[in-house]
């Protein structure tokens, strides 16, 4: 009977993350209304994202294409589905068909995958899908994204040649230590300065994707728009033991 215990902990804390997001963005001047908590349900049963679900929330994440198609259909419409991460190119067709209700990817990392997607939202005839360019802020070979000196260019691709997209701004990863969490999200501002400066756009219309469960409320007094929070509010992640 432990279930329900940890499925009220995580409506609890939610409440928790959205009172310490509203905090850290009166701090930086701005209105919670202006951050986005796209709680990351990887591993996370059904049943526990439906609790969340009805505490209010509607905006969801997941890092594994398998595993948002298997939930996405059981959970209901109006949820928000965030995909978070690398994706492979040839999983695009599959993800945006099995999930109509995906409203942005975080994680655009080259223009082949940028060209699958801007090519699988044509041909299902859905609206255009917001993505967002991931940069590799960190310089750790083991991480996705576009090198920040190139970030100019995928970004325009994405902005000129895919039609059926949404250039909505940008996304990082830090790195899993956060010992240098504040120079990453600072070169990732200085992404996004260049980027606007090139496609004359607005830095404001520009999204920025960065902080997790162990960073968020720095990343929001740094200007983030998107915080990705999993842990904090669904607790430790469930891998499956191997055989």
């Amino acid at each position: 009977m432990a279930a329900p215990a940890a499925e009220g902990l995580a409506v609890t804390a939610l409440r928790s993350v959205i009172h310490r997001v509203r905090q850290a963005a009166e701090r930086s001047g701005r209105r919670a209304d202006d951050v986005r908590v796209v709680a990351v349900s990887k591993t996370k049963p059904i049943s526990l994202i439906t609790q969340v679900y009805e505490a209010g929330h509607r905006c969801f994440g997941e890092n594994y294409v398998q595993e948002i198609i298997q939930k996405a259909p059981e959970l209901p419409e109006d949820i928000e589905w965030h995909y978070i991460g690398h994706l492979q190119s040839n999983k695009a067709k599959q993800l945006l068909t099995a999930v109509p209700n995906l409203a942005m990817v975080h994680g655009v990392d080259n223009q082949k995958l940028a060209n699958y997607l801007d090519r699988a939202v044509s041909s299902i005839g859905r609206q255009p899908l917001k993505v967002l360019v991931q940069v590799n802020t960190s310089g750790e070979e083991s991480k996705s994204g576009v090198d920040p000196s190139n970030c100019i260019e995928l970004a325009k691709h994405v902005k000129l040649d895919c039609p059926n997209l949404e250039f909505s701004g940008l996304m990082t990863i830090g790195r899993p230590d956060y010992t240098s969490t504040p120079e990453n999200f600072k070169t990732l501002l200085n992404c996004r300065t260049e980027v606007c400066k090139v496609l004359g756009m607005a830095e404001s219309r520009c999204e920025l994707s960065m902080g997790m469960s162990s960073d968020f409320e720095l990343a929001i007094e740094m200007g983030s728009t998107n915080v990705r929070i999993g842990s904090t509010i669904f607790g430790p992640r469930e891998y499956p033991k191997r055989q």
